[in-house]
């Protein structure tokens, strides 16, 4: 009789559930989370196992690869849909948590999560480091602004050299401030330097990948853009459409429809927030900066007319998200006479 393994992760321990086919607790306990001691304890507590389920979260992808090499048959749940499975036990336990993802498992109410590939993952992660370090940047940008400021010291507007040379000559001028302020600029100052060297590595990296460039063809993509684009599509082929794959990134409007109740709600904002900022940059520039014509561009400056500039920009950033999954999966460049219906 098959049976069915589920797992509650947690940093140092994993609750362990296994279940038979009629629902029935063949095994629980607990091992280390590593996934040499949870195959081990599997091979003796759970024969003939069918399928063993994990929730997403940050172990989920090194416990699934981890699993799936020792050649173990592991799906990846969504913890959203299970967390709204679970709310229905009084009491929250890891114990009890791996017993209501087992029945999840082996009943097959459960939505299955594709786990990128590791290359992918290290893209994803030197792409969200530089974000990380531009978000520091800032703050402390800001932080030298606001302690000048509070002395009648103002900056001007410009690019980080004229920052820098501005904060610098109103330190100069007062000693007593620059005890204070000179370690954030200090510290400004290299964390600038480090987004540079990402930027290095990045631009490297999109030069040696055709997907990269070929998406790049697009009016408005550029390097962020791409990258982020194919490391977190990683394969077109996991989509049925380009729409599934605006909705998957969160620029999709939610509904609420209920008898006579039909609503429409603003975008749903699920998935990778990175990615889906970027596509709005993009679209963007496609609708303020860019100096090709397209059909694209056209769509989206009659639907500013008609809606505003912020939602013609994210409608936009939509159908742009449609035609680079086209482009990609015909492998072919951008054409300015595509439609976003027929790219769709």
């Amino acid at each position: 009789m098959p049976t069915y393994a589920a797992l509650d992760v947690s940093m140092k321990t994993t609750s362990i559930h296994v279940v038979n086919e009629a629902g029935a607790c063949l095994w629980r306990g607990k091992v280390s989370t590593d996934p040499k001691l949870i195959a081990e304890a599997l091979s003796v507590h759970a024969p003939e196992l069918a399928r063993i389920g994990l929730e997403t979260g940050c172990w989920s992808t090194w416990l699934y690869h981890g699993l799936v090499d020792l050649g173990l048959p592991v799906v990846c749940m969504d913890a959203r849909q299970a967390k709204a499975a679970l709310s229905m036990k009084i009491n929250k336990t890891d114990a009890n948590d791996a017993e209501g993802l087992a029945q999840l498992l082996r009943t097959g109410f459960f939505r299955e999560v594709r786990v990128k590939g590791w290359d992918a993952m290290r893209v994803r992660t030197l792409v969200r480091a530089r974000s990380g370090l531009l978000r520091a940047q800032l703050d402390l940008a800001n932080q030298l602004r606001g302690g000048l400021r509070i002395f009648g010291l103002m900056l001007g507007t410009g690019a980080a050299g004229r920052f820098e040379s501005q904060v610098s000559k109103h330190l100069a001028e007062r000693p007593d401030l620059n005890l204070i302020l000179f370690p954030l600029l200090v510290a400004w100052r290299a964390i600038r330097q480090q987004v540079s060297e990402l930027d290095r590595v990045i631009r490297a990296i999109v030069r040696r990948d055709q997907r990269c460039r070929l998406l790049m063809t697009a009016p408005g993509v550029g390097c962020m853009t791409a990258i982020s684009y194919v490391a977190t599509v990683e394969s077109p082929d996991e989509f049925t459409s380009g729409r599934a794959v605006s909705a998957w990134i969160g620029l999709t409007p939610t509904r609420y429809q209920s008898g006579n109740i039909d609503v429409p709600g603003r975008i749903s904002r699920r998935g990778d927030k990175l990615l889906r900022s970027y596509l709005y940059e993009a679209a963007c520039h496609l609708l303020t900066r860019s100096r090709s014509d397209s059909v694209l561009k056209q769509w989206g400056t009659d639907l500013r007319a008609r809606v505003g500039f912020k939602r013609a920009v994210v409608a936009t950033a939509r159908k742009l998200a449609i035609i680079l999954h086209a482009m990609w999966s015909k492998n072919a460049p951008f054409d300015p006479g595509m439609t976003p219906a027929e790219a769709a």
